[in-house]
């Protein structure tokens, strides 16, 4: 099923992203990257050879996905996956009783806009171009798998703003679900804990390691091609739908 299979990923230069392609291009699929990183997409395109081209543009940008989505439709003639990895992650506590000082409401609005609009974005403009595919046996044209975090539901100190943005697009999973059916269009949400991705790499090591001991098996971080691992089980499966699938080892935040 993966073979030939074409794919849009966003975030496709790092992390989670990255290992999706390499998964992707590996079963045989054909990928367009679609990321602000210009010069690392380009990199990992000429790592993985001809089946992979680059978009560069921010999924927030309606002009930047229309190209991105030209690209694809211009190099394969149609779009079977999107894949929607990008995102920021930052943490600002609301209020600093110290210094007697609000966060700034540009930090909470800036992970919304990428996170929550940026996901939309992508999804209902590459919607138009999936649902022209012919219909397989199951009458499917095709899947979406967006990219949450288990931060929606366990939020800690400082993290009001990513939990709020990726609990949006946990709830809009089931609805953007029952929008496309009718055109034979899967919606899948993956919600991640924390994964060995550039995000985490500049913690301390003293809370790398409290992380692991909060995940009671495997007790370790997750590794990205596993979550890749997760994107093609959901494409090889056409009963999931409208769902969201926790990818965490067990892990429960306990805050402080």
């Amino acid at each position: 099923m993966l073979k030939g299979m074409v794919s849009l990923v966003t975030g496709g230069a790092s992390g989670l992203g990255r290992a999706t392609v390499e998964r992707l291009v590996k079963n045989g699929g054909k990928v367009v990257i679609f990321d602000i990183q210009k010069t690392r997409a380009q990199k990992v395109a000429e790592e993985l050879g001809d089946d992979v081209v680059v978009a560069t543009g921010c999924v927030t940008s309606e002009e930047d996905v229309k190209k991105a989505l030209k690209v694809v439709s211009d190099k394969y003639g149609r779009l079977d996956t999107l894949v929607n990895c990008a995102g920021q992650s930052t943490a600002y506590q609301i209020y600093n009783f110290h210094k007697d000082m609000a966060c700034q409401l540009e930090h909470f609005s800036r992970l919304v806009n990428v996170n929550t609009v940026g996901t939309f974005n992508v999804i209902r403009l590459s919607a138009g171009l999936i649902g022209k595919n012919a219909p397989d046996k199951n009458g499917q044209r095709g899947v979406i798998v967006n990219t949450a975090s288990t931060i929606a539901y366990e939020g800690d100190i400082g993290q009001a703003a990513y939990a709020a943005s990726t609990a949006a697009i946990i709830g809009m999973t089931l609805p953007l679900a029952r929008d496309l059916s009718s055109q034979g269009i899967r919606v899948m949400t993956i919600a991640p804990g924390v994964f060995d991705t550039p995000l985490v790499q500049y913690l301390p090591q003293k809370m790398l390691d409290f992380l692991k001991r909060m995940t009671p098996f495997p007790s370790r971080l997750g590794k990205p091609d596993e979550f890749a691992h997760l994107v093609t089980s959901i494409v090889e499966n056409p009963m999931l739908n409208g769902e969201v699938i926790r990818l965490d080892g067990a892990q429960r935040w306990f805050p402080l």
